[in-house]
């Protein structure tokens, strides 16, 4: 894995794709004296996830550095499986991100009479005919890298592929029946090349054009036809996209367009202890296994927005991995590293309790209350101070209680003095048990000259806690989540990924105590809990008064990038 992700640093200063359009637009490149355009065009059959993310920063990214445009356009040419579902959720996605398309956002749909009529045009050049082979016969057809593909319609006069095209527009054949191919090389050493498939039948209402057409164009047609009508001038894609480059340009050169794009490709984004492919993502829901595409353990943005990451942390894991021509894989701690940088610089510290147990100052006035001044962010003095309140009674977490203290433990044991942070300096005098042995209460005395935490006399104290007022707090409800694999490539080899389903990637605590201001508040809203880490509330669940909050990230981590 340090192979993998090793110099992430450096990695993200250099960036192939500007060097190219550097070479474009300088005087007597290609693209001189023209505003760099380029776009973002998902899929609307399904949410984003992280890898899509990098193209997304790469796409608008790209513009915001040479001061040019980049469109968002829906890749809408199969309707078996989009939805306007799907393109609401892109659009937000985008938005939180950061970027924006302004007045650009299209759907491929927009074309589809354009597409025709080049398809037409490829006709009555000789460079398109409509072949009657199915699926299965294709595939017989097409030959080896030692054999070149056939076809028995390939020699169709002109005049026929004209009308049986126009046929298969007006639905007179069924599904599978026919379909458009390119006439371009049968012996290609490039399969893509070898006489693709430009247009299929597909007999389904699309969620735009409703039943107007039952002929769609594939991906590989479409695609060059709509970056050359938008006046897209560098069409940056994944890499698996290279091989049909050729494509790519075969159709930008014999199809009358406006303008001439040129493809670039980069290396998918890979990540670890999870997966990426749509498809599976769909299981996951559909079967239960997490709650919703927005669940907190799935790599969509919408389920780490939930999680609790935010924009910049997205965008700076984006940037720092960079762009390759190489597949890789990435350590998800990378970008919980981002995020936890992010956040320790942001977000509002509070006290928070996980598993409470009763703390009583037993020589502290019953009904006295004190309030104490805490900072809000320590990195950040102009976030200011908030007030705590400070009774007889607290919750302390209840592994910082151990009657018979094990080797190194510096916390509340009989005898032992601590810290409650900001408060004061409290000595352990015993405990309360139930009819099981199970302690249910723990007992201590405050020193009153050590108010803020202070010790006069200069005793060193070993160990601060966290802790909230018994008399001034709310009940919580605290979601810790964890990886949803148990291996870090679940999706690899021969793996079934679903027998690698993590069975504690989701454990949820009730009553937990929280500082009563902090339940009032309205998500989005991100805070470190005190040697805990870092919470946010949850973006569905979470009401004032009854809050709910999702472990976005451990205070600490075990990758340092670089390494």
């Amino acid at each position: 894995m340090a192979e993998e992700i090793k110099n992430q640093e450096q990695i993200g200063n250099c960036n192939f794709i500007h060097d190219f359009i550097d070479e474009d637009i300088a005087p007597g490149g290609e693209y001189y004296g023209k505003a760099v355009h380029t776009r973002f065009p998902p899929e609307p059959n399904g949410y984003l996830h992280i890898g899509h993310a990098k193209a997304v920063c790469i796409n608008f990214g790209t513009a915001e550095k040479y001061k040019g445009m980049c469109n968002l356009r829906m890749d809408d040419t199969n309707p078996t499986k989009e939805d306007v579902e799907y393109v609401d959720a892109i659009k937000e996605d985008i938005q939180w991100l950061g970027f924006s398309w302004d007045d650009r956002f299209f759907y491929a749909s927009e074309y589809f009479d354009k597409m025709y009529e080049g398809a037409v045009e490829l006709i009555k050049k000789g460079l398109a005919y409509v072949c009657q082979l199915n699926a299965e016969e294709m595939r017989a057809h097409r030959g080896d890298l030692s054999t070149p593909a056939t076809s028995p319609y390939r020699d169709r006069p002109i005049e026929e592929s004209l009308e049986l095209f126009e046929r298969m527009k007006n639905g007179e054949f069924a599904d599978g029946e026919m379909t458009l191919r390119a006439k371009i090389d049968l012996a290609s050493g490039n399969f893509n090349m070898r006489d693709p498939v430009i247009y299929r039948i597909n007999h389904i209402r699309h969620h735009r054009t409703g039943d107007k057409w039952c002929i769609y164009p594939m991906y590989d047609f479409a695609h060059p036809i709509e970056d050359a009508l938008e006046g897209i001038t560098h069409s940056l894609c994944s890499l698996e996209f290279e091989d049909h480059r050729p494509l790519y340009d075969w159709v930008i050169r014999n199809v009358t367009l406006p303008s001439k794009p040129r493809q670039i490709e980069f290396a998918r984004l890979g990540i670890n202890n999870t997966v990426m492919s749509k498809r599976k993502l769909r299981t996951l829901v559909e079967d239960g296994y997490v709650s919703g595409w927005d669940d907190p353990r799935m790599p969509t943005l919408c389920g780490l927005r939930r999680r609790g990451y935010t924009p910049k942390s997205i965008r700076s894991f984006c940037e720092r991995i960079g762009v390759s021509k190489v597949n890789s894989i990435v350590d998800y701690g990378f970008l919980e590293y981002c995020l936890r940088e992010d956040l320790n610089e942001t977000a509002q510290r509070v006290m928070t309790v996980l598993n409470p147990i009763k703390l009583i100052i037993t020589n502290y006035p019953e009904n006295k209350s004190e309030t104490f001044m805490v900072e809000n962010n320590p990195n950040r003095p102009e976030d200011g101070e908030r007030e705590i309140t400070f009774t007889r009674e607290c919750y302390i977490e209840a592994e910082d209680f151990m009657e018979e203290p094990a080797r190194k433990y510096f916390r509340l044991f009989p005898g032992n003095e601590v810290r409650l942070k900001s408060a004061y300096v409290v000595k352990c005098t015993g405990c309360k048990k139930d009819e099981n042995g199970n302690v249910t209460e723990v007992y201590a005395e405050y020193d009153p000259e050590t108010r803020g935490g202070n010790t006069p006399d200069g005793r060193r104290i070993k160990a601060t806690i966290h802790w909230v007022d018994a008399n001034n707090c709310a009940d919580a409800e605290v979601r810790l989540y964890d990886n949803l694999f148990t291996v870090p490539d679940p999706d690899t080899g021969d793996k079934n990924f679903l027998d690698y389903i993590n069975p504690d990637s989701l454990k949820v605590l009730k009553n937990c105590k929280t500082e009563r201001a902090v339940a009032q508040l309205l998500p989005p809203a991100s805070f470190q809990f005190m040697r805990l880490g870092y919470f946010c509330l949850d973006n569905k669940d979470s009401k004032p008064g009854a809050p709910v909050f999702n472990r976005s990230v451990s205070l600490k981590g075990s990758y340092k990038p670089g390494k």
